[in-house]
């Protein structure tokens, strides 16, 4: 077995069995005493293996916090057979608040509500922090200090994304209608594979 092989090999092992995602430093720390690969090494290797899986039904994808496998989507309808539990639906209030932070990030719950003409209730800013797709990402210097909120990593990875450059451009998009519904298309889609 060829060098390269076998550290696609271990590196295969390693995300399958992992109960998350790792990045590329993980992989190189997990594996500088016992071989002698470089990053440059690891990544040719992880971009050869998502390579391969590619026409498979489970692949190997880079999202903002590092690697993992995952099934395809179109696969989720049998997937979710092993689960019995239901996935979580999102009102319309919390996918148009979390479309707002994604595509005006930082944003106070003031400029939330500005824009949708409405108040933000805690329980959708709870919701959007226990699920870690939002944090707060310093203060307002204005009076009473408001949070500023923005997505986080588990967002990106969530919804398959390296970076928020992946998102539609707002010139793409008409109105917040149609962000909450493919928002709410994506939440669905990966709620079911999940």
């Amino acid at each position: 077995m060829s060098e390269n092989s076998s550290l696609k090999n271990i590196l295969e092992a390693i995300l399958f069995a992992a109960n998350k995602t790792l990045n590329l430093e993980a992989l190189f720390n997990l594996l500088l005493e016992d071989l002698e690969v470089s990053r440059a090494d690891i990544k040719a290797a992880l971009n050869e293996l998502m390579s391969d899986y590619q026409p498979k039904a489970i692949n190997l994808v880079e999202l903002a916090s590092g690697y993992r496998f995952q099934t395809k989507a179109e696969y989720s309808k049998w997937v979710n057979l092993l689960w019995e539990e239901k996935p979580q639906k999102y009102s319309r209030a919390l996918l148009e608040t979390l479309a707002l932070i994604a595509y005006r990030q930082p944003i106070t719950r003031g400029d939330i509500e500005e824009v949708r003409g409405v108040a933000v209730s805690s329980n959708i800013m709870k919701t959007l922090q226990e699920r870690n797709w939002v944090k707060v990402v310093g203060h307002r210097d204005v009076p009473g200090r408001p949070a500023m909120y923005a997505t986080s990593k588990q967002f990106l990875d969530y919804f398959n994304l390296k970076s928020l450059e992946q998102l539609p451009s707002l010139a793409e998009i008409r109105d917040i209608d149609l962000i909450s519904k493919e928002v709410s298309a994506q939440l669905e889609l990966m709620e079911e594979s999940d």
